[in-house]
């Protein structure tokens, strides 16, 4: 019992005197926000100026200084003011001499952001910086001068906690030691709707793929649980930290396999202090649109294949639904008759030069060199004048030959005989009405699928972008006729508006989005048409670097978007093979290699299971193995002592809405004893068959159980689950039991499985 007091004394004092170090840390914070007012203040009266003389040169001086100190004032409150969880996460304890003291150890605190005192001595280094290496470096076989390394828990501005490691074979008498490891007592912490960042958890070779060099391409490989969305995304903050003004000024593009994905994460690098990076799922890569529904896997692997493109170009070249099939008119006093065949060719000649958006000029003149050709007689360059101004001319290019959104474009494949033409010899009949049915569900719906979104841009690359007023004038009845509806589904109160971008991780366009996904059941077919192609496609942006994750689910098509927005980038891209969803894996591939060009690569692997309970992943890799032999299979360290639950329900006697009844009683049941296990997040991931039945257990962003698909859920990590129907789930997945795998791997202390028979 003495001896247990003894260490009780020991962590209240070890505790107290780091909350005195916090303490003063913040007191700075305080500080140093009372200063940046006093610039901001200062900034403010730059403007203003009472001189004589060249009064606009100086004011135009003034109003610079002010912008540039006003500027720089509020980026640093906005580090200041941003909520820090545990800002002082780490301390360091080294054996080499500080200062002029030779008897004296340094000591250095980690954390998010690096606070100087008055004297400008750090009182916390930025875990960035070089001299926070060894935090994360530092073994017992590599030291680098470390002694002891500690991980201090916070709650606010409160320490509750605090883990050391040694990283020599004893510790001197004079310094206490605390825990049993740092990393395993992070793991033990419950799992929130959004992801911690692990900064002060990250391991020796971890840390190596975060520091890696900012050039080329960083390949981050490892099975499920191993940190690597993490280390990606701690590499991101690194990267900005490491070369602000190169990656901040071209910019940081992080790319998820989801919208439930990026929402999971998006604390995640505000959290670290930066805020200067773009988050976007696969199916919003493309400015103006949102792309969320998931297609059947035969469409999505119709979509995603890279022969679609000769689909596209097919479409790309043709006339728009009801177009004039000929040219008929009086010029000059002559008759002039252009047919199909003749338009065709002339279509055909333009395109091999120009884009179809900006080909009118080019169009014109060749039509006009045609209907010269026929008529062949008066003054050459009076009637071609005259054809050039002729209003009958003007009225049918109009109609025949008007640019056209990308978006339009796909959609011409709803019609059947379209898609049977624009597929022949390249995709089956039956290939042909699969893919115009899922354009007619898009139209139902008012939602583009998620692989159309790659389509879109490939559209866009050959058409060219949509002149701004031609883009106005053909979209004005569009715009007005949604406008109209969502009036009255705002009258109904069924649609309340946008709502507001939220961080950087939010499009400029979400508000619409979320309002347009409400108002869609309200729609007629050509309303919800207008939803689809509303908003403009500009030219797309190139990010400086690239962060791919989930990256084995890519399709080629997909890979080739992003390489658009890549061609100067440096990329860091993260994936396990095992957990693909993707099909050919040698197409995509390919596809990838294009995307990344000439670049150099670095290759790290994680092999190391942080997540998942070893007895949870000894149940998924039993259930992985016999189907893909080869996957990589990490090394789970921590056990709880408790087997996954396997439930079997029998249903075959029940039908329709009995059989969706028990098998949410049976889900309902295992939260309730889940419950009672774990404290934090609880997922229900569950096939498309179940989720309408299961929705009613979903409490939405502030509870603590949440409904998920199976493709949904990658990347995301929970307390326990509760995996739904694992042979359907395998049955209706674009990569069987490779989707199967990732369902099975997001628990980290509990699972339970439920097999309806």
């Amino acid at each position: 019992m003495g001896h247990a007091k003894g260490d009780t004394e020991i962590r209240a004092r070890e505790l107290a005197v780091e909350q005195a170090h916090v303490d003063r840390v913040y007191a700075e914070l305080e500080a140093a926000g009372r200063r940046v007012d006093l610039v901001q203040a200062d900034g403010m009266a730059r403007g203003r100026t009472d001189r004589t003389g060249d009064v606009r040169d100086e004011e135009m001086t003034g109003l610079f200084e002010r912008d540039a100190l006003v500027y720089s004032a509020a980026r640093r409150r906005a580090d200041l003011d941003r909520e820090h969880e545990g800002l002082v996460f780490g301390r360091l304890d080294l054996d080499h001499p500080c200062h002029s003291l030779a008897t004296a150890r340094e000591i250095r605190y980690v954390g998010r952001l690096g606070v100087r005192d008055d004297d400008y001595e750090p009182l916390v280094i930025d875990w960035r910086a070089p001299a926070a290496a060894p935090f994360y470096r530092a073994t017992p076989t590599t030291p680098m001068g470390v002694i002891r390394r500690r991980v201090l828990r916070c709650r606010g501005q409160q320490v509750i906690g605090a883990e050391d490691d040694l990283m020599v074979s004893q510790a001197p008498d004079d310094m206490a030691v605390l825990g049993e490891g740092a990393l395993l007592a992070a793991l033990t912490r419950s799992r929130s709707g959004r992801m911690r960042d692990i900064v002060a958890t990250i391991q020796a070779h971890q840390d190596e793929a975060i520091r890696a060099d900012a050039r080329g391409v960083v390949e981050i490989a490892g099975g499920p649980g191993t940190g690597k969305t993490v280390v990606a995304l701690h590499r991101a903050a690194y990267l900005l930290y490491s070369d602000r003004r190169r990656f901040e000024r071209g910019g940081v593009l992080v790319v998820g396999p989801s919208a439930a994905y990026t929402a999971y994460i998006e604390r995640v690098l505000p959290s670290l202090g930066e805020d200067s990076v773009l988050l976007r799922s696969i199916g919003d890569i493309v400015d103006a649109v949102t792309a969320t529904r998931t297609d059947t896997p035969a469409v999505a692997a119709l979509k995603g294949t890279l022969a679609i493109r000769r689909v596209l170009a097919r479409a790309a070249r043709d006339v728009a639904p009801g177009a004039p099939q000929a040219l008929r008119a009086m010029v000059d006093g002559r008759p002039v008759h252009l047919d199909r065949p003749t338009l065709d060719r002339i279509r055909a000649q333009v395109l091999r030069h120009h884009h179809r958006n900006s080909s009118r000029d080019a169009m014109l003149t060749a039509l006009a060199q045609a209907a010269w050709r026929q008529v062949r007689e008066g003054d050459r360059e009076e009637f071609l004048d005259v054809f050039h101004e002729h209003r009958d001319v003007e009225r049918f290019l109009h109609d025949w030959w008007r640019p056209v959104d990308p978006r339009e474009v796909l959609l011409w494949l709803a019609d059947p005989h379209r898609a049977v033409r624009y597929c022949a010899g390249i995709f089956s009949t039956d290939d042909a009405h699969a893919l115009a049915a899922s354009y007619r569900t898009a139209v139902a719906t008012g939602r583009w699928s998620i692989a159309d979104a790659a389509l879109i841009d490939d559209l866009s690359a050959r058409l060219g972008l949509v002149p701004e007023t031609t883009d106005t004038e053909r979209g004005f009845y569009e715009v007005e006729l949604l406008d109209d509806a969502e009036d009255e589904a705002i009258a109904g109160g069924s649609l309340r508006g946008p709502s507001a971008p939220r961080g950087a991780a939010a499009s400029s366009a979400q508000g619409y989005r979320e309002m347009s996904g409400r108002a869609a059941s309200d729609l007629d077919d050509q309303g919800r048409r207008a939803l689809l192609l509303r908003g403009r496609i500009d030219q797309p942006g190139s990010s400086a670097h690239i962060l791919v994750d989930e990256a084995q689910d890519l399709s080629p098509m997909q890979w080739r978007m992003l390489g658009r927005r890549g061609r100067s980038a440096s990329w860091t891209v993260v994936g396990d093979a095992a957990q693909a969803s993707w099909p050919d894996a040698a197409e995509a591939a390919a596809a990838r290699d294009d995307a990344f060009g000439a670049k150099t690569r670095s290759a790290f692997h994680m092999d190391t299971n942080y997540r998942n309970a070893r007895e949870i992943f000894d149940y998924a890799a039993r259930i992985v193995l016999p189907s893909v032999p080869d996957a990589d299979i990490p090394r789970a360290v921590r056990e709880t002592g408790v087997d996954p639950v396997e439930t079997d329900l029998p249903i075959a006697h029940l039908t329709g809405m009995d059989a969706a009844s028990a098998v949410r009683t049976a889900v309902a049941d295992a939260v309730t004893a889940l419950r009672s296990e774990v404290d934090g997040a609880i997922g229900i991931i569950s096939p498309a068959r179940w989720c309408e039945a299961l929705a009613c257990l979903d409490e939405g962003e502030d509870g603590r159980v949440i409904v998920v698909d199976p493709l949904s859920c990658k990347g995301l990590e929970y307390d326990a689950t509760v995996v739904v129907d694992p042979d359907e789930i395998t049955a209706e997945s674009p990569g069987g039991v490779r989707v199967l795998y990732v369902a099975l791997t997001r628990a980290a202390h509990r699972m339970t499985v439920l097999r309806p028979r």
